[in-house]
């Protein structure tokens, strides 16, 4: 934790990667303009909140700004497709949408590092911290699997569209059902799941090229996310090892 307007505006103008940036609101002054433009142009989400916010949060003095360090480095999602591209290989992604829960995200983070995901890509506002209850969770995949943190994830369903990867969604609002194999999954991927509460968001949804559903037998109507992370990510294995990739 990071907390007083100069070092924070410091660890910004160092390129340091922060998780997230509490502001006291109502303060305005050159610093905090600074640091809200650097967080800004580094897709670091940043809150403005009161004071009681803040005093939960630690009991120093902040000087009305707190910020969290990230454990891990995001990495450029173009930087990393390309890069897939050039080395020959069959890009495989995960998009989460609003995945907020801590230990559900380390645990869909150790499924995607197994199930061979190139890199996870989160939306910068609504996603869960990562920290070091994630880490821990993940079993040590978010040290080896790169995390991408886009603002705008209906921006990068279209750019991964237009660089030839196929979006499927995982959601139980479809008729067609994943055992059925109805979807070609060896070529380049991005695996979507929605969050915990609703699910993958309508405007997500619609731009998808696949809808799924996993079959249950069950009375239970739905899976836990990263349980069904798990089995989706593993059906796009199981068909590229068929396929002998």
């Amino acid at each position: 934790m990071l907390f007083g307007l100069r070092p924070i505006l410091e660890a910004l103008s160092a390129g340091r990667t922060l998780e997230k940036i509490y502001l006291l609101r109502g303060t305005k002054n050159s610093v905090t303009q600074e640091i809200t433009e650097l967080a800004k142009a580094a897709n670091i989400p940043m809150s403005l909140v009161p004071i009681e916010k803040l005093n939960d949060l630690t009991r120093k003095n902040h000087q009305g700004a707190v910020a969290f360090v990230s454990p891990i480095d995001y990495q450029p999602l173009d930087s990393i497709l390309a890069g897939l591209y050039e080395e020959g290989k069959t890009p495989l992604l995960l998009l989460l949408d609003r995945i907020t829960d801590v230990r559900n995200f380390g645990s869909i983070a150790r499924n995607a590092e197994c199930m061979g995901v190139h890199a996870i890509v989160v939306p910068s506002r609504g996603a869960a911290q990562i920290n070091g209850d994630a880490l821990k969770t993940s079993a040590g995949a978010l040290n080896l699997i790169p995390v991408c943190r886009e603002p705008n994830l209906k921006e990068t369903i279209t750019f991964l569209q237009q660089s030839g990867v196929t979006v499927i969604a995982c959601t139980e609002k479809s008729d067609a059902s994943l055992e059925a194999e109805t979807v070609d999954m060896t070529g380049p991927v991005a695996v979507l799941m929605g969050s915990e509460e609703d699910g993958i968001s309508p405007e997500y949804l619609k731009l998808a090229d696949h809808k799924l559903r996993i079959p249950m037998a069950g009375q239970i109507g739905s899976l836990n996310v990263s349980v069904a992370s798990g089995i989706m990510l593993f059906e796009v294995l199981r068909q590229r090892l068929k396929s002998g990739q």
